[in-house]
């Protein structure tokens, strides 16, 4: 069973709503500059770990864990509960948005398409170092019995 693991570095943005404009008779669609380079940075990721493998073409199960940063402005008792696990990290961006910006960029790099995808699990914490964790690997299948 293949597995995939690496690290985006950096805070965790979630995938911007796209921009549009219109030219005349035509309307362009953009993508949010703050989106575009993170996926950026996610597909660099992923094409390091890959080290030049081809993407997975088979069911895939997706792990993420979101390692939000701890506001500085909480005293070091409230800090050092955020990075035991103890406080839940309620603060944007939104768990899916996430999810949505690293499975779209990971897209020919580790998988063919997200649409590979057919389990996931995200996880949104306070970390001391903010990062997102990310897993990939071939689904286990289940035969009938």
């Amino acid at each position: 069973m293949t597995t995939i693991a690496f690290n985006v570095p950096g805070v965790p943005v979630g995938k911007g709503r796209p921009k549009f404009s219109r030219h005349g008779a035509h309307v362009r669609v953009h993508t949010p500059e703050k989106t575009a380079n993170y996926e950026n940075l996610v597909r660099l990721a992923a094409a390091q770990a890959m080290a030049g493998a081809a993407p997975m073409k088979r069911p895939v199960a997706l792990l993420l864990t979101m390692n939000m940063p701890i506001p500085s402005s909480w005293s070091k008792k409230r800090q050092d509960l955020a990075v035991r696990g103890l406080i839940g990290a309620t603060v944007k961006p939104d768990l899916d948005n996430v999810c949505k910006a690293i499975a779209d960029a990971m897209n020919g790099i580790v998988y063919q398409d997200d649409k590979l995808i057919v389990s996931a699990t995200i996880v949104k914490q306070y970390g001391a170092v903010p990062h997102v964790a990310v897993r990939v690997q071939e689904y286990a299948e289940k035969e009938a019995a």
